[in-house]
């Protein structure tokens, strides 16, 4: 039986696959590269809906592995009931660190120095002076430890913010300081200038910055989404926005793409960027040496990377 690879990429595009294995290119199209029940490793494409994820997975008789390319797995969650058992999902873990740490950097700046303000008064060629606030010392709550939230940590350092605290759903000890646990969020909420959420979508964390979270905010307080849309409870934000209390950052929204019309698009301070903080050109070497590796894992029966969870177990 034919041992096929699906991958998002032409196999000429990434340097040193295995010989011995059949690899299609699929990237999400109306139509299969071939049949589903052959293919034993599934790549998923990258950037697409939930919907075309997920299609293929049910007629995958024979897959053992799926590989996203994304850190989160939430968008083919509901095609893991579909795969026999012992199929190990494995994350992109650590392709996305740069670029994401980068676009978190890039809102709290623009936000707190008031880029978009000064574009609008370029547009009409408005000199908007005045006082901004800095980053440094600022104090900054990251929620999400990670690789993703150390790597925003790491470029957080020549800032010289005053301080960063550190939320994950387990307590650790790491080299930067003492990671605290979800519990603890209340606590850490109110003497944070800029929170950061770079924590995966899970039902724990489902609206996780709602209400009560967000009463939990300093006044004057930035909160950043580089997750996903739906960590945060857009109608309690949108509460918050146009009471003026907070400002906030968005790579993410809920509901994403934010449709015309929605409120979310003209509340007080807000800034908003189309979900582009991992697709940047950093994305496409790491991705692919990834998925290189991946692959020559498992063509020689080697343990996986990132392996997030096994179907049955």
């Amino acid at each position: 039986m034919t041992v096929d690879v699906w991958l998002p990429f032409h196999r000429e595009e990434v340097e040193g696959l295995p010989e011995g294995l059949s690899y299609r290119f699929w990237d999400g199209g109306p139509e299969f590269p071939a049949d589903p029940a052959d293919c034993a490793f599934y790549a998923v494409p990258y950037m697409k809906s939930s919907e075309i994820a997920v299609r293929p997975m049910a007629a995958m008789t024979s897959v053992r592995v799926v590989q996203t390319l994304s850190a989160g797995v939430d968008h083919v969650e509901p095609g893991l009931s579909l795969l026999p058992e012992g199929v190990r999902l494995c994350n992109a873990r650590g392709v996305h660190d740069a670029s994401t740490a980068e676009i978190t950097l890039t809102l709290i700046l623009a936000s707190l120095r008031g880029i978009p303000d000064f574009v609008r008064g370029q547009d009409r060629e408005e000199w908007r002076a005045g006082f901004r606030p800095a980053l440094a010392d600022k104090s900054v709550l990251i929620v999400g430890y990670g690789a993703v939230g150390a790597a925003i940590e790491d470029r957080l350092v020549p800032f010289e913010v005053a301080r960063v605290a550190r939320v994950a759903r387990r307590a650790r000890e790491t080299e930067r300081g003492p990671v605290q646990p979800l519990s603890r969020l209340a606590d850490l909420l109110p003497d944070a200038d800029v929170v950061v959420l770079a924590t995966p979508l899970t039902e724990e964390t489902k609206g996780l910055a709602g209400a009560g979270f967000l009463a939990c905010m300093k006044d004057g307080a930035l909160l950043v989404n580089v997750a996903r849309g739906g960590v945060v409870d857009t109608e309690a934000l949108l509460a918050e926005l146009e009471r003026g209390r907070i400002t906030a950052a968005l790579d993410v929204t809920d509901p994403e793409p934010l449709p015309a019309g929605h409120p979310l698009w003209h509340a007080p301070g807000v800034l908003i960027s189309p979900h582009v903080g991992g697709p940047t050109s950093a994305f496409w070497p790491r991705v692919k040496r990834l998925l290189s590796a991946q692959v020559n894992r498992f063509a020689e029966g080697e343990p996986l990377l990132n392996v997030v969870l096994t179907t049955g177990a």
